[in-house]
């Protein structure tokens, strides 16, 4: 049996060389998104150890049974010898009693589940998706789907616009929320929670439900959650009112000034009819300032227990759905880029023939066996080709038919290469040209087209300023005067012979 301390000992060492594992796993490079989830899933698991194990190590360390305390005083007291002696007994002991027990360190442990990490197997036995779902690229949303066609009174629409639309449950109206539409709501949620743990293990998916709710208990008292607003809901206001203090007025007359809404809310909380008019309410109000009795006969009939309990029970069942409704907004959010992927796919395969999805279909199921089915592997393209919609190298012919094998090399966007004319081109009128002719203080106009060289495009511009210069028109030079005699001349010689008085 392990002392205190040698527990304590081996929960240090277990601690680092989790945290070691953790590093290493973290550093190392992911080629595709399968191989992130793979890896944030071993993250996880280690982190669990490692919580685990901190607990431990933090209960030892409180040591609220002295245990330890005891331990540490056998160890250092006047007796030491003796204790290490009997330590030393019940070792022996215990290996004549069970001499096939082998203690395994620490490190052959860690070597096994390095091993257990290494292999295929193990890893896909972590998280596990459905065909549909690709590896976690993709939902599949093919049951809510059905359950969503299945509602009363919901327009009825393809696959592709629910993928767009499955959460905008605040177009629903309120009065079709019924049984069948919580289930749908729940089976919904509990799909989309299950694929954003398996997809991000590493998000704090709870801490994010907890942040949800208390913004959606602020927003349902408020009545401003998005499709149950404050005319579809009841709010504790709504039912009890607000008091005023009546010893600020003197007449009925300021009463009506605060409106209509502010004086009912002031009547219901006294219990008093809070029909009528402006000037009804107000005086039916001001009739109460100072008095301890009030009049029978302005008090509201009360609401009969049954009705009452009846409005809870409805109001009760609104809240718990409108609640399901705002951990599906959530939701939604946290798998925004999976839906448009998945949006993009079902348009992809619905535009194909069938002979064309059966064979990707066999094509997928043999890189499955291969260990090559995730889309986003980096695919045999020995020449560097680009890729085309499909995901895979372009043909070559089309890659010398574009010119995409000659590069162009621009000294104004810092060296950066341009594949093809097309794509050289272009580039003189998109930013990163115009931010290096705006650095070297020249004005990217046409007059700099497939000028590249910082050299050459100074040398132009200095020229294209003194050529502006040369242009430029002065008067003392252009301006032309006509003396008496008929003789035209420029403005300086016509001045000149004015002070002289040739004229």
């Amino acid at each position: 049996m392990e002392t205190l301390l040698e527990q304590q000992r081996r929960y240090h060492e277990e601690r680092e060389r989790l945290l070691k594992l953790m590093i290493d796993e973290y550093a190392n490079k992911k080629l595709n998104e399968k191989e992130r989830i793979f890896s944030e899933h071993r993250l996880k698991y280690l982190l669990d150890l490692h919580l685990n194990s901190t607990s431990k190590l933090r209960d030892l360390y409180e040591d609220k049974d002295n245990e330890r305390k005891e331990e540490i005083q056998a160890l250092s007291g006047p007796n030491e010898f003796n204790e290490f002696y009997i330590r030393l007994k019940q070792i022996k002991e215990f290996y004549k009693k069970h001499p096939a027990e082998v203690c395994i360190p620490l490190s052959v442990e860690f070597e096994e589940l390095t091993k257990a990490y290494n292999n295929p197997d193990e890893m896909s036995a972590l998280v596990e998706f459905t065909d549909e779902e690709g590896g976690g690229r993709y939902l599949d949303l093919n049951e809510c789907f059905e359950m969503y066609m299945n509602l009363r009174g919901v327009e009825k629409i393809d696959y592709i616009s629910y993928l767009v639309t499955f959460d905008h449950v605040f177009d629903i109206p309120r009065e079709r929320k019924n049984r069948d539409y919580r289930k749908y709501i729940e089976t919904l949620n509990e799909y989309l929670y299950n694929f954003v743990v398996r997809i991000q293990p590493l998000l704090d998916v709870e801490a994010e439900i907890v942040k949800v709710e208390v913004d959606f208990q602020r927003q349902w008292l408020q009545g401003t959650f998005i499709g149950w607003t404050s005319k579809e809901t009841e709010s504790a206001l709504a039912n009890t009112g607000a008091h005023l203090d009546l010893s600020a007025f003197s007449s009925w007359e300021e009463l009506a000034s605060l409106g209509l809404d502010r004086l009912k809310s002031a009547l219901m909380a006294l219990g008093l009819k809070c029909g009528g008019t402006l000037e009804e309410r107000a005086q039916r109000l001001f009739s109460t300032k100072g008095k301890k009795m009030l009049d029978p006969s302005l008090m509201a009939k009360k609401q009969s227990t049954k009705n009452s309990n009846i409005r809870s029970k409805d109001n009760e069942r609104h809240k718990e759905i409108a609640q399901l409704e705002a951990y599906l907004y959530k939701y939604a959010e946290l798998v925004s880029e999976q839906r448009a992927a998945t949006k993009e796919n079902v348009q992809r395969k619905q535009a194909r023939t069938g002979g064309e999805r059966d064979d990707s279909d066999v094509e997928a199921s043999e890189s499955d066996n291969d260990d090559d089915a995730d889309a986003d592997d980096v695919p045999y393209n020995p020449k560097n080709l680009p890729l085309g919609w499909d995901g895979k190298p372009i043909p070559y012919w089309l890659y010398k038919l574009h010119g995409l094998n000659i590069s162009y090399n621009c000294e104004i966007c810092g060296n950066f290469t341009y594949k093809g004319p097309k794509a050289f081109q272009r580039h003189f009128a998109e930013w990163r040209h115009a931010h290096g002719m705006r650095c070297l203080g020249i004005p990217n106009t046409a007059h700099f087209a497939n000028v590249t060289q910082i050299e050459d495009a100074i040398t132009l511009w200095e020229k294209l300023k003194s050529q502006k210069q040369s242009e430029r028109w002065i008067a003392d030079q252009e301006e032309e005067f006509e003396d008496s005699l008929g003789n035209v001349v420029n403005r300086k010689t016509y001045e000149d012979l004015k002070r002289q008085g040739l004229l």
